[in-house]
């Protein structure tokens, strides 16, 4: 299935992304009071041509929650290029030794979950969960995009293997680790629905207000991050807003992504 840009209106208001961090700067207090963590490490990853520095709230929230944070450690983001792909299965492992072998949980936004799922095919005794912001697996080569013409100039960077991997497994297969999908419907850069995956016992789509490059940093996104990690190994359940903040949360959208087996038939 083939998917359009996303409406130039919303692109032309990712801008509102900065509403979305002066919120979270205000809301930080409360923030402070979700659910806290068991202190298991979650490495964070950021989206196309961002750098750690993009993701310094949520990590630092995290820390605050009691979980070791860790960020990539690989510069920015330009894709899969050889030194990024050698570079995340070295992280991975080196933060699970550093927590004596206890599994990874991955937050990746926009592009960082791509890489944060491909890590959990890969590795899967080595990643507890993942959880993406916006990211569009589902996307297929050629698929416009906000950023494509951005992309197509470094793609000639990228490890082929990496890519053509990323691209053929990721529609219809469920990742082994549980899984949750955030997305908005607003979002300026990647369709959203190119960000569902397929619905499961392990797996769950999440809808939030918001725009792509306020993912980061949107106190929805935290109120469910920090859910999906405050759950015990083993016993991943699937996300619900609490009654006290229903109207953070749009209604759960019924459109199912159709698979490539499906639209083969």
């Amino acid at each position: 299935m083939t998917f359009s840009a996303p409406p130039r209106i919303y692109t032309a208001l990712e801008s509102r992304a900065g509403f979305e961090y002066v919120q979270w700067s205000l809301s930080r207090r409360l923030l402070g009071a979700l659910p806290k963590g068991d202190g298991h490490p979650v490495l964070v990853l950021p989206g196309f041509t961002a750098a750690d520095s993009s993701t310094v709230q949520l990590r630092a929230l995290l820390r605050q929650l009691g979980y070791r944070t860790y960020g990539w450690k690989l510069g920015n983001n330009v894709g899969p290029t050889p030194l990024v792909v050698k570079g995340l299965d070295q992280r991975l492992r080196s933060i699970s030794e550093r927590a004596g072998g206890a599994p990874v949980s991955v937050i990746g936004w926009s592009l960082g979950g791509i890489y944060a799922r491909d890590l959990a095919r890969r590795h899967p005794d080595l990643v507890r969960q993942v959880i993406t912001l916006g990211s569009p697996f589902r996307m297929e080569p050629g698929d416009p995009s906000a950023a494509r013409r951005l992309w197509q100039s470094v793609a000639p960077l990228h490890d082929p293997n990496a890519m053509q991997r990323m691209a053929m497994v990721d529609h219809d297969e469920l990742l082994p680790v549980p899984s949750t999908s955030i997305y908005t419907r607003t979002d300026g850069i990647v369709h959203w629905r190119t960000c569902l995956e397929q619905k499961s016992p392990t797996s769950q789509n999440v809808e939030v207000y918001g725009s792509h490059c306020g993912l980061g940093f949107n106190t929805s996104v935290a109120l469910v991050v920090a859910d999906r990690l405050a759950q015990d190994l083993g016993k991943w359940k699937r996300f619900r807003p609490p009654v006290w903040a229903l109207a953070a949360f749009p209604r759960p959208s019924r459109w199912r992504p159709a698979t490539r087996a499906a639209k083969a038939a």
